[in-house]
């Protein structure tokens, strides 16, 4: 018979120490990570933040706001939520879009009817409204189209007469544009124009001789 048979000797795995060193380098930097992120998280500031969507020119109201606590990069400029109460009133000054920051520079509490101009209150019915939404800032030409068979009260050119239907426009610029109105589907779209334009503009616009034009996308 066979004697007993002797269990295998297992040898002890030897440690290097070059690996024990990296181990302990990557547990010390992976600790120093976890705790510079605890850092970030908890430093934190509250700022303004824009849910919804807000025109060019559109006062802003408070439920067009709302407030965020993020971690807040030193470069960024972010209205703080304290200065929430101090924004609402004021206008837009570029369009505001859901989800993102409120910066000083998009808020303004200038009007957009500056110095020298009027604003005209324009009616157009559903088959004038163009296809293009009007936004505010948006260039447009007044043109003076008078009732088949009536006279021409187009403005003086200084020779006596008044100008011709085609030649008989002007330019203004979009502030306001509402919805339409129930029912009728009426929309009233404020127009700026200079101050000297605006008596003959409300003329045309009460005599139902005035129809709205947009200007090429280059303002042209």
């Amino acid at each position: 018979m066979a004697g007993p048979v002797a269990p295998p000797r297992v040898s002890a795995r030897r440690r290097r120490p070059g690996v024990i060193a990296l181990s302990l380098a990557l547990i010390a930097a992976g600790g120093a990570g976890v705790a510079v992120l605890l850092l970030q998280v908890g430093d934190r500031t509250e700022v303004v933040t824009v849910v919804r969507e807000v025109q060019v020119g559109q006062v802003l109201a408070e439920d067009d706001l709302g407030r965020a606590s993020v971690a807040l990069d030193p470069a960024v400029k972010a209205v703080r939520a304290g200065d929430l109460t101090a924004v609402v009133g004021q206008r837009a000054a570029v369009e505001l879009k859901p989800g993102s920051l409120l910066a000083p520079s998009q808020v303004t509490r200038d009007s957009l009817v500056k110095a020298g101009e009027q604003l005209v209150p324009i009616g157009l019915e559903p088959k004038q409204i163009p296809a293009t939404a009007l936004v505010p800032g948006q260039k447009v030409a007044l043109v003076h189209v008078p009732a088949q068979g009536a006279g021409d009260t187009g403005p003086d050119t200084g020779s006596g007469k008044a100008t011709g239907a085609v030649s008989a426009t002007i330019g203004g610029r979009v502030v306001k544009a509402s919805g339409a109105a129930p029912g009728s589907g009426i929309v009233v779209v404020d127009v700026a124009v200079s101050a000297a334009d605006g008596p003959t503009a409300a003329a045309w616009e009460a005599a139902g001789a005035l129809r709205l034009v947009l200007a090429a996308a280059d303002g042209s």
